[in-house]
């Protein structure tokens, strides 16, 4: 029989006291060869949620850290899940179970986006830190919550979208960092349009993402715990369209496209135009009556800011010779196609956007903000659940940034702090 020996942080110390007659640094490499990390620095996760996304969680998304837990609902995606993750790894039904160990620091949740606040709320309180997926909340009320919670309990927090800072941007064809560079130096003038379009590169995946009006009750399946799959979302009768891999077709779990692709389109967007601190104050949306229930197709949604930047969502992919984004002095295009003469050479003489933090390992060790956190995560989350909010009640929306109310819109505000069915409700 094979013995496990887990090594503790004290006993770590302990050993390397009695080794050396005292407590000094030492290097990582002296511990275990060239990029091992020593047993005192290696961090701890669970991932709550295994269908679809949660398997990159397992070992492609945050490798560094030593995954201890799975959970999810579904008791074939958590056999599934334990089968790859391998030996040592416990499985969950109740993601409560899992924040209760003191032995987990990171928290994943690429659960269904209405889980997304409660589950990030209760781990900031049980003293973990967070890697979420994107869209980060369903509502904005929710954002606030987490954002409010995050602060309160001293936790790191990290989105899983990371255009902002590293890859190739869609149909740029170029990484953010010489879009941003641009636009802050004045290479476009101001105020600027973005048009995010599959004319531009960005697909809102419409046809893909739409909920059907049809549902028929259905049994559920042994293996799914239905009740708890849905948590705070209303009850409503199971049919497989709703649950998996189709779930973002409806109102209560996510929002569409919007929900399924908006934060990677928008939050560099938000960071190439510098609006980090602050949101759009007028919101229209073109589109024919929704379904309470199920998202349908919408033409197109704008957004507008104080100063006169404008973000066009193009549903429909019929903005034919737009640029990504056109200011007064000039543009950029799909293939960072431009009509200012000699761009490169000016940027190659132009300063630098400021550094960002990009290692979470990093954040969590340092207790200092990743580069796309609660705050300005929060921000171009509200984006996305602005122009849900225009699709929804298809009217031209005014918004006070700083309230983050609409005004004088009873009807439009009702959308920001949605009813939870008990015993869930949201920790304001």
């Amino acid at each position: 029989m094979k013995h496990r020996c887990l090594v503790t942080r004290r006993d770590f110390l302990r050993n390397s006291i009695a080794a050396f007659g005292a407590l000094s640094i030492v290097p990582r490499h002296v511990l275990g060869g060239e990029g091992v990390t020593p047993p005192s620095e290696m961090l701890t996760k669970a991932v709550i949620g295994v269908g679809g996304m949660g398997q990159g969680h397992l070992k492609g998304i945050n490798p560094q850290s030593k995954l201890l837990a799975v959970c999810d609902v579904d008791e074939k995606h958590l056999q599934a899940a334990l089968k790859a993750a391998g030996e040592g790894v416990k499985g969950y039904r109740d993601f409560r179970e899992v924040l209760a160990r003191k032995d987990i620091d990171i928290v994943h949740i690429p659960t269904p986006p209405h889980w997304h606040a409660l589950i990030s709320i209760a781990a900031a309180k049980a003293g973990k830190d967070i890697w979420c997926e994107k869209p980060m909340s369903r509502t904005i009320g929710e954002g606030e919550a987490m954002k409010a919670a995050i602060a309160r309990h001293n936790r790191i927090f990290r989105l899983n979208t990371w255009f902002r800072f590293e890859g190739r941007f869609y149909g740029m064809g170029v990484a953010v960092k010489p879009i941003k560079k641009a636009v802050q130096n004045g290479l476009l003038g101001w105020p600027l349009k973005v048009t995010v379009s599959g004319t531009t590169g960005f697909d809102w995946k419409q046809g893909m993402w739409c909920g059907r009006t049809n549902l028929t009750p259905q049994p559920v399946p042994p293996e799914l715990d239905y009740d708890l799959w849905l948590g705070p979302a209303p009850m409503k009768p199971y049919h497989p369209h709703r649950v998996h891999a189709t779930f973002r077709g409806y109102w209560d779990y996510d929002g569409g496209g919007l929900g399924d692709m908006g934060q990677h389109y928008l939050d560099p967007v938000q960071y190439i135009l510098g609006k980090d601190e602050e949101s759009p104050v007028r919101i229209e949306a073109d589109t024919d009556p929704q379904d309470a229930d199920a998202v349908l197709p919408w033409r197109r949604v704008s957004l507008t800011y104080a100063d006169g930047c404008e973000i066009i969502l193009d549903g429909e992919n019929k903005m034919k010779g737009a640029a990504f984004i056109a200011g007064p002095k000039g543009k950029l295009s799909m293939n960072f196609d431009s009509d200012i003469p000699d761009l490169d050479k000016k940027l190659k003489e132009l300063p630098d956007p400021e550094p960002q933090l990009t290692d979470f390992i990093q954040a969590v060790k340092t207790r200092k903000k990743f580069a796309l956190n609660e705050i300005n995560g929060h921000r171009s989350c509200t984006l996305i659940n602005l122009a849900k909010i225009a699709v929804q009640t298809g009217r031209p929306l005014r918004f006070d940034p700083v309230k983050q109310r609409f005004i004088d819109d009873d009807k439009a505000n009702a959308y920001i702090n949605q009813p939870m069915r008990a015993p869930w409700k949201l920790e304001v």
